[in-house]
């Protein structure tokens, strides 16, 4: 047969379905007596009136009459209505059992009892038709007590529905875990919203109900946003993508730079604008870099480096502070670096007294005189003096030997504190290199304060390394208790013109016994107060290790670098006759 019986052959094959004896698509029946097929009219039996009900109205029930052979024969009856369609054929009904699915009164249990059935269907266009029983199965062989019902069990398929009133098929739902995986399935459709682009909301407008064409217009939708979904992660995709190759692009470039690129550098010789950059000492090439980088006088460390390399003088460059100019290039820098006149650095030769340092710090820190002495007599306890070094009596400068010889940063800008500072930490520190306290029990002498004073007073009076050493040997030999020829006086010119500040080497007998200063060694027995000086490194070492040949005094014969020794008076006396034909005396 045809689908819906458009064609020769069998009605459809039970008498519930809407399109038994084939409706329509517009739903409707053959009146009631014609004749469906050939123009024969199927015989009617005990009529019984209908009339159109509503859709959902309690139904009027079937009754059904009791046949011979043990057979029921429904009495139809529909109502006759002047419409079109294909004939309907009827058919005896079959025997047939109680649906017990179908909605029913309950009836007395007796036998053979006829039950109500409510046979109205919906369609949707008409009123519901009342039938007059289950009609025969058309694919049974109709013998008695064999008729089946294909609807009325629970797997069997829903009978069919008018085409305006089916459903859409459900959806089967995503399978379990542990269930069994289905390659052929359709992957599950992302409902996150970052990739969706809707809300929650959105995805609760479907309507499982919708009919056939309704699912086909949800489809429709479904695709569109699909395409919309897919449009948004692509776009996502390519700004990530895009995101990680310029990463990985700017690594490499900057990879490169620091590996072949030349390194980042100013052109020219730099702005007015000058700046003060204190190189300290032992520093190498990156450190200076480093430093002329911070400043803001060279643009990157290795530009520096590799000027400095490139320049046949580059390595030459000493500790002290220049005077620099912002902006310059690397090879411009290292060039002003080489030129002494860009090095601010104060030299300090050995056997200088604190005074003459002074008016140095004062005139390269642009200061007015005596800012800097001002400054030492008043802070000397904080400038990073050592403790044996403190609250010695009648010490005319507190930081008398504690400037140590060296070459030190000093330029406008700075203190005279931080200039100090620097001076008294770089003695205390070349010092503290010898243990001076048992250097001191060895010598008989009070401590490493006096060690100092020894050094200052040989750094004054000698003028060569082997002068120091035997120098070293008259100071002790003339501290000695047994000194019977000078009886413990040093008579140190120099530690006269210590006091009076001056460098005279003609004193006269008169003056010299006439000034009682503590500091005139010629009036009064043992060390002087205190150092006169700085000594430098050779001093210190001479008066640690002096000479032990018995030199008691010295004559500066020539006046100036030559200096004898003598060990008894009658020799010194020759000495001093030496002295006086070579100056004219």
């Amino acid at each position: 047969m045809t689908e819906y019986g458009r064609g020769a052959g069998s009605e459809p094959w039970h008498p519930e379905d809407p399109l038994y004896g084939d409706q329509g698509w517009g739903a409707q029946q053959a009146a009631s007596g014609q004749a469906p097929h050939g123009g024969q009219q199927q015989p009617q039996h005990q009529q019984q009136q209908y009339y159109p009900q509503d859709q959902y109205a309690p139904q009027p029930q079937e009754q059904y009459v009791p046949q011979p052979q043990g057979q029921y024969v429904p009495q139809p009856h529909y109502a006759e209505q002047p419409q079109q369609g294909y004939p309907q054929q009827q058919y005896p009904a079959q025997p047939h059992y109680p649906d017990q699915y179908a909605q029913q009164p309950q009836q007395p249990q007796q036998p053979q009892q006829p039950q109500q059935y409510n046979g109205g269907w919906d369609t949707g266009q008409q009123a519901a038709m009342p039938y007059a029983g289950h009609q025969a199965d058309p694919y049974n062989d109709g013998y008695a007590g064999e008729g089946h019902d294909f609807y009325g069990t629970p797997e069997a398929y829903p009978p069919p529905q008018p085409p305006g009133q089916r459903q859409a098929p459900v959806v089967p739902e995503v399978p379990e875990q542990g269930q069994e995986w289905d390659a052929e399935a359709e992957p599950e459709e992302e409902k996150h919203p970052f990739f969706t682009g809707v809300g929650d909301s959105e995805g609760e407008d479907d309507d499982p109900r919708e009919s056939r064409r309704g699912g086909r217009d949800r489809r429709g939708k479904t695709k569109n946003k699909k395409k919309g979904k897919s449009g948004r992660a692509c776009l996502v995709l390519t700004v990530i993508f895009a995101v990680g190759v310029g990463g990985v692009g700017y690594v490499g470039y900057e990879f490169y730079q620091s590996k072949f690129g030349a390194a980042p550098d100013y052109v020219g010789e730099g702005s007015g604008e000058t700046v003060t950059v204190e190189v300290p000492t032992g520093a190498g090439g990156s450190e200076i870099g480093q430093l002329l980088k911070q400043a803001g006088v060279v643009k990157s460390i290795d530009a520096f480096v590799q000027a400095q390399n490139d320049n046949p003088k580059g390595k030459t460059i000493q500790a002290g502070a220049y005077t620099m100019k912002k902006g310059m290039s690397a090879a411009n820098a290292v060039a002003l670096m080489l030129n002494p006149s860009s090095r601010n650095a104060l030299i300090i030769p050995e056997g200088k007294r604190n005074a003459w340092v002074y008016e140095q710090i004062d005139k390269r820190l642009g200061v007015p005189d005596g800012t800097t002495k001002n400054v030492a007599f008043k802070s000397a306890d904080s400038l990073g003096l050592p403790d044996w070094a403190k609250g010695h009596k009648n010490v005319k400068d507190p930081l008398e030997g504690f400037l140590y010889p060296a070459s030190y940063p000093v330029a406008k800008g700075m203190k005279p504190e931080d200039v100090l500072r620097k001076m008294v930490n770089r003695a205390s520190s070349e010092y503290g290199k010898q243990d001076l306290a048992a250097e001191a029990r060895k010598l008989g002498l009070e401590g490493p304060w006096q060690v100092i004073t020894v050094a200052s007073l040989v750094q004054a009076e000698g003028k060569t390394h082997d002068d120091f050493t035997k120098m070293a040997e008259v100071v002790y030999n003339r501290l000695k208790p047994d000194n019977t020829q000078t009886n413990q006086k040093l008579q140190f010119d120099s530690a006269y013109n210590y006091l009076t500040g001056k460098s005279n080497i003609k004193i006269g007998l008169a003056e010299i016994n006439s000034n009682p200063d503590p500091y005139n060694t010629y009036k009064w027995r043992g060390l002087t107060p205190g150092p006169i000086g700085n000594p430098g490194t050779e001093a210190l070492a001479a008066a640690l290790s002096p000479t032990n040949e018995g030199w008691m005094y010295f004559v500066a014969t020539d006046g100036e670098q030559k200096t004898e020794f003598a060990k008894t008076l009658p020799e010194f006396n020759k000495l001093k006759e030496k002295f006086n034909g070579q100056s004219g005396q």
